[in-house]
């Protein structure tokens, strides 16, 4: 076995292993040498990089999938007890593991940054992870997302850095002991499991108090929810703060635009350093702040991992191109939260100039929808036009009377130009009737969603 492969995870078997979370635990575990074995919903991609690793992929659940020789079952929060292997692992007396403890255990030894907050957390930990790689740093990484193919959210480094997306969603990330964490903003989310502010606030709270003795939180200057946490934190914990605040440790001075792309001059340690970010959008650019505090933090030359910052180019589903048919672009965009649609629809409008931005936005999870429905109505408002879909559940079952028909209502009563699509399949006939040369059409939710670029893409190219 490689080096840092707990013992009791050395022939895991993950449920729900093509997860964005999930998968990259399993990667990295087979990369350091287990035998690692799964089941996933649905064929996919990520499904074929883990069988090109060595692990045994089976599609569907069922209790013949675990190996009686399984050392642990890995689940998420998103597994019901009733899944068949979960059953099986009882009868056989197989220990269960939680992901975030199979994570956690993957850091031991190392140096970890854990990225936190209600938003931008996987690019944030992705800019982390490419531009250490960069540096030649050879980090370890665990991300929520894919940077550039598929199972690409995750790698074993021989290097002393981890740098890990900590999900706040079911205070999983209290079980990481990071040497620097980062918070870029805190809000109310995830409603289901937190049911006010306050909550949230003493989730936050945790996981700063599990900070290693020395280390360091890197938290927004400029965000409310971060600036308020920051108040009720004892003096015991060690900050750095960044931002456009005039009080920022790390201190923003500039971003300038350049279409796709900007510009970032920060003060930091009495040193003006000015990089690019070759992504659009301020908030994209404040990850990238965010990345460069942590790193300073961890002792990295700033004036070393700024440039290199810029060879982060983009995660999946985060403002990615998709492709161009008939002088459209279709981008994609994960963006499921008011504030992240918000963020990326005016990144896009930034960049877009005069063109006209139209949204297929597809919302995710009843519970969210019925508590911020109308704030989703609200950021439609900054399209020119948008197709709303049916909810995603997830892991949700329905709420009665909670419906796309809620963000509709608020888009239209904000004088947003919106239609109600039911079927999916209709979509990319609805959109090409919609978008005209020049045009930018951005298929935006955390569901499948993603799916309808490609099509979208083909129809138009019938134009």
């Amino acid at each position: 076995m490689a080096p840092g492969l707990p013992t009791a995870m050395d022939r895991p078997h993950f449920i729900g292993i093509g997860g964005a979370g999930m998968s990259g635990i399993a990667k990295i575990l087979a990369q350091r040498g287990a035998k690692v074995a799964g089941s996933d919903a649905k064929e996919s991609a990520t499904a074929e990089a883990l069988r090109a690793l060595g692990a045994t992929v089976h599609i569907g659940h069922a209790a013949g999938h675990l190996a009686d020789d399984a050392s642990c079952v890995v689940v998420s929060s998103a597994i019901r007890p009733d899944n068949p292997e979960l059953v099986r692992a009882a009868e056989l007396g197989v220990p269960v593991v939680h992901r975030s403890d199979a994570l956690a255990a993957l850091m031991e030894g190392l140096r970890p940054i854990a990225v936190a907050g209600t938003h931008g957390k996987t690019t944030t930990t992705s800019m982390l992870a490419v531009s250490l790689t960069e540096l030649g740093l050879r980090p370890s990484y665990a991300i929520g997302g894919d940077l550039d193919a598929p199972g690409s959210n995750a790698l074993h480094g021989d290097g002393d850095i981890f740098v890990a997306e900590a999900d706040e969603s079911d205070r999983s990330f209290h079980k990481y002991a990071p040497q620097v964490a980062i918070v870029l903003n805190v809000e109310l989310d995830h409603h289901a499991n937190y049911a006010s502010i306050d909550e949230i606030y003493e989730s936050f709270e945790t996981f700063a108090g599990k900070i290693v003795p020395g280390g360091t939180l890197v938290i927004s200057a400029d965000h409310e929810g971060a600036r308020e946490l920051t108040r009720r934190l004892p003096d015991s914990v060690r900050t750095v703060t960044y931002g456009e605040a005039a009080d920022a440790d790390v201190r923003v001075l500039a971003i300038v635009p350049q279409g796709l792309s900007s510009r970032v001059t920060v003060l930091l340690d009495g040193q003006e350093l000015t990089f690019g970010v070759s992504v659009p959008g301020r908030h994209y650019a404040l990850n990238a702040v965010a990345a460069l505090a942590a790193g300073a933090a961890l002792g990295i030359p700033a004036a070393e991992l700024a440039p290199a910052l810029a060879a982060y180019t983009g995660v999946k589903r985060r403002l990615q191109l998709k492709g161009e048919s008939a002088g459209v672009q279709v981008i994609d965009s994960y963006a499921h939260h008011p504030t992240e649609m918000t963020a990326d629809l005016e990144a896009m409008r930034s960049a877009a100039g005069e063109a006209r931005i139209l949204v297929v936005f597809q919302p995710h999870l009843f519970s969210r929808t019925q508590e911020l429905g109308k704030e989703m109505g609200q950021s439609l408002a900054l399209a020119d036009a948008s197709v709303v879909l049916d909810i995603y559940p997830a892991r949700e079952d329905p709420i009665p009377g909670v419906t796309s028909e809620l963000i509709i209502e608020a888009a239209r009563a904000a004088g947003a130009d919106v239609t109600a699509v039911h079927d999916k399949a209709e979509i990319p006939a609805a959109i090409a009737g919609m978008a005209k040369p020049g045009d930018l059409v951005l298929t935006m939710g955390a569901g499948d969603v993603t799916d309808l670029g490609p099509r979208i893409l083909d129809r138009l190219s019938q134009q």
